[in-house]
C-alpha cells in the first residue's frame, strides 16, 4: 500500500486534487474528520476539541489502511490538527506528534497558498495569504524537521493537477 497526503494551508486545492487523485489512480480516498466535526458541532471550536478531532481522523484513516487499498490518499493527517491547535489555541495535546510519526506516509503533497484565491467555505478563517504562508512554512518545516518525504505543489489549478498526478505516478512506479 502506498499513502499519499495532502497538506499545507486552507483553500490550496488539497480536497480536490485528493478525489482528482482518486478518480486517476484508483485507490481510497479519507477525507477530513475535522470538516464532519464542524458541521456537527455547529460553534466555534476550542482546544478541548482537538483530541475528538485528531482521534476521529486516525479512526478514519486506520479503518481505511485495514482495508489494504494499494493507494490510499489522505485529504489530510495528524500534522494539520498539531498546527492548527497551535495557531488557534497556542497549544496542542502532547500525544499527536508521536502518534503521526509512528506511521509510515510515502508522500506528502505539501500545497503552496500562492498563485491561487482563497475562497471562503463557512469554515475557514485565513483570508490572508501572509497567515497561509505562515502555515506552510510550518508545515514544511516539519516535515523536512522529521525526514518526512514531500514534494511541494504550486501554480495555478491546472499546473497542481498535473504536478500531483506526476509525483503520485512516479511513486507507483517504484
Amino acid at each position: 500500500m502506498k499513502v499519499v497526503v495532502l497538506t499545507g494551508p486552507e483553500s490550496t486545492g488539497k480536497s480536490w486534487l485528493a478525489a482528482g487523485l482518486q478518480q486517476r489512480f484508483g485507490g481510497l480516498r479519507v477525507d477530513e474528520y475535522v470538516r464532519w466535526f464542524i458541521e456537527q458541532n455547529p460553534r466555534d471550536t476550542c482546544l478541548a476539541d482537538i483530541p475528538e478531532i485528531a482521534r476521529g481522523q486516525l479512526q478514519w484513516e486506520d479503518q481505511a489502511r485495514a482495508q489494504k487499498p494499494s493507494l490510499l490518499i489522505l485529504d489530510t493527517h495528524l500534522l494539520s490538527n498539531i498546527l492548527w491547535s497551535q495557531t488557534l489555541f497556542g497549544d496542542c495535546p502532547t500525544w499527536l506528534e508521536p502518534q503521526l510519526l509512528s506511521r509510515h506516509y510515502d508522500l506528502h503533497l505539501l500545497l503552496s497558498p500562492e498563485q491561487i484565491d482563497w475562497t471562503d467555505d463557512g469554515q475557514r478563517c485565513q483570508p490572508d495569504l501572509d497567515e497561509r504562508l505562515g502555515f506552510y512554512r510550518a508545515t514544511r518545516d516539519w516535515l523536512e524537521l522529521h525526514r518526512q518525504p514531500f514534494q511541494i505543489i504550486q501554480g495555478d489549478w491546472s499546473e497542481r493537477q498535473t504536478q500531483a498526478f506526476a509525483a503520485v505516478a512516479t511513486l507507483l512506479d517504484e
